[in-house]
């Protein structure tokens, strides 16, 4: 059993906060000096903890990375996920929906450059996170096709299909380096897209 370590003067035993202390932590880092620059010592100092009490928590500094990622990857989830499960037209729901995804990565990597950082370098390594996020979002998208369909919103088709292509139509929109390097390329914008992607999908839109 893990014995309680010491942060911040006061006692914090393992099975409670701290791995979430350490994530808080190494994100606020992440984004003041980069990931590349962050170190698990520069971590540890920050929360009056030796190097070994971190590492009791995560094996690798890979692993915080994967954690802190996991962390605002998630958030973008909730968020998601609670426009699809409210009580509203579908293409309503899936216009916010791809609104919302959109707004959140870039409002999050695109406006910090030392965050941008830690996410390029988590694409570049086609972490399973990165690959379990896009999967959560295409499921969502998918439940409200789904339920578009099922209640005549949508026109009627393969769900799956239609989810895997919805997300790679929007990936400009939805990918945080691709929403960086396309911002002041010629494009199509951003409620230009949905619009055509609730057309593809037999929507009437106004």
């Amino acid at each position: 059993m893990l014995e309680a370590v010491e942060m911040n003067n006061e006692t914090i035993h393992p099975e409670t906060d701290v791995r979430e202390r350490v994530l808080v932590t190494a994100e606020r880092l992440f984004r003041e000096i980069g990931y590349q620059k962050t170190t698990v010592a520069d971590i540890a100092k920050v929360l009056r903890m030796s190097p070994a009490n971190v590492y009791r928590f995560f094996d690798s500094k890979k692993a915080i990375h994967e954690g802190v990622a996991r962390r605002l990857m998630g958030e973008v989830e909730s968020a998601a996920g609670d426009i699809a499960s409210a009580d509203r037209p579908a293409p309503a729901r899936l216009r916010e929906l791809m609104s919302a995804v959109h707004h959140m990565n870039a409002e999050r990597y695109v406006g910090e450059a030392k965050l941008h950082e830690m996410v390029r370098i988590a694409m570049e390594e086609s972490w399973e996170v990165c690959n379990q996020h896009m999967t959560h979002i295409t499921g969502l998208i998918g439940g409200v096709i789904a339920d578009g369909m099922a209640r005549g919103e949508f026109a009627a088709g393969d769900v799956e299909t239609a989810a895997k292509c919805t997300c790679v139509a929007m990936m400009r929109f939805f990918h945080p380096q691709m929403i960086a390097e396309c911002a002041n390329k010629p494009g199509p914008t951003l409620d230009q897209q949905i619009e055509f992607v609730l057309v593809a999908l037999g929507a009437r839109v106004a």
